[in-house]
């Protein structure tokens, strides 16, 4: 009798195991399917390359060079889509927002995934945890250039101006507050223990018109938004802000060179992403078409061509935005900036 009461209870336990499974287990087993589901045959239609930004820009041109190449290698079209708007930050919080299914991506850059959240309450992501770093894709460095009536033509002679006058007295201009152009001209105060005041303008286009006519004395630049007027003489290159030259513009000297420059180094950098929870095998495979896209000889050429510098193989995307929340928020908490 022992043992068929035994046998009566392992039956019953077994049964209601089972059962326990069963009812249990749909959600899981409907994740699962999910998952399998949207990562087994991924891409199966057409992906979404976010860009914060209008057409035209530097983050705008590197996103569409990627897209080709990625299309070319995940076997779907990426496209492009511009949402441009708060700096980068609305088509951020699109992506942020989005399905987890490898099809809205973003190509973000140090504005949105960085400063804007330090400086911007309004900004409701957060750039390190509400998305999956993909990877870094180019560097590009910025260039402190001066308008000709300003009479100075070196980094030299812009740190001897600017320490043999009152504070306030000489200003830079940058495309906005808060943005790379403007922290970057902060290093360069806080480096050289200077004081000039800063000018945001809306946009490149009316600060290098303003630095131009001499309305403006210097002002902070993307490399590849300033070389083309450098080179017809229309502006003054004092130095890029990278510790080492730009093999673009080999002639212009980095501002690092100079005494009293010498830890200036900063740039703007362009990275691809994904939604937060993107799922892994989607991660792989997107990693590795990024990491052959940046290998493209073309691509190398056209990033070269544009001001750009293409990533070093095996950076860790995490890693380096990490350091980079590290730089950036001294430089706004020295420089007290915040957004209007």
């Amino acid at each position: 009798m022992d043992i068929i009461r035994s046998s009566r209870r392992l039956a019953l336990a077994a049964i209601v195991s089972t059962l326990g499974t069963l009812l249990a287990s749909p959600s899981s087993q409907a994740a699962e399917t999910a998952t399998a589901a949207t990562t087994g045959n991924w891409p199966e239609h057409p992906i979404s390359l976010i860009v914060g930004y209008p057409p035209g820009g530097s983050v705008d041109l590197t996103a569409r060079l990627i897209a080709k190449e990625l299309s070319d290698r995940l076997g779907q079209n990426v496209v492009v889509v511009n949402q441009g708007g708060a700096g980068g930050t609305i088509g951020a919080q699109r992506v942020a927002r989005a399905p987890a299914d490898g099809y809205t991506l973003l190509l973000g850059s140090t504005n949105e995934m960085v400063i804007a959240g330090m400086i911007n309450k309004a900004v409701v992501y957060d750039g390190s945890k509400d998305f999956t770093p993909l990877g870094i894709i180019a560097t590009q460095p910025m260039l402190l250039a001066a308008s000709p009536s300003a009479g100075v033509k070196s980094a030299a002679e812009y740190l001897t101006k600017l320490r043999g006058a009152p504070a306030g007295r000489y200003n830079f201009g940058s495309s906005g507050v808060g943005t790379t152009l403007h922290l970057a001209g902060e290093m360069v105060n806080q480096a050289t223990q200077t004081q000039a005041s800063h000018v945001p303008y809306r946009g490149v286009a009316p600060l290098v018109t303003d630095l131009m006519s001499g309305q403006l004395s210097f002002g902070m630049l993307v490399l590849s938004s300033g070389l083309p007027q450098v080179q017809a003489g229309k502006l003054v290159a004092l130095g890029v802000t990278e510790k080492k030259r730009s093999p673009v513009a080999p002639d212009i000297p980095a501002l690092a060179e100079t005494p009293g420059f010498e830890s200036v180094d900063i740039n703007v950098w362009f990275a691809l992403y994904g939604p937060a929870g993107l799922p892994a095998p989607i991660v792989k495979t997107l990693r590795e078409a990024l990491a052959a896209s940046l290998q493209a000889p073309v691509f190398r050429a056209k990033m070269a061509e544009s001001g750009g510098e293409v990533a070093a193989p095996g950076l860790d995307p995490a890693t380096f935005q990490a350091s980079e929340v590290v730089k950036y928020g001294k430089l706004v908490r020295a420089a007290k900036i915040e957004s209007d």
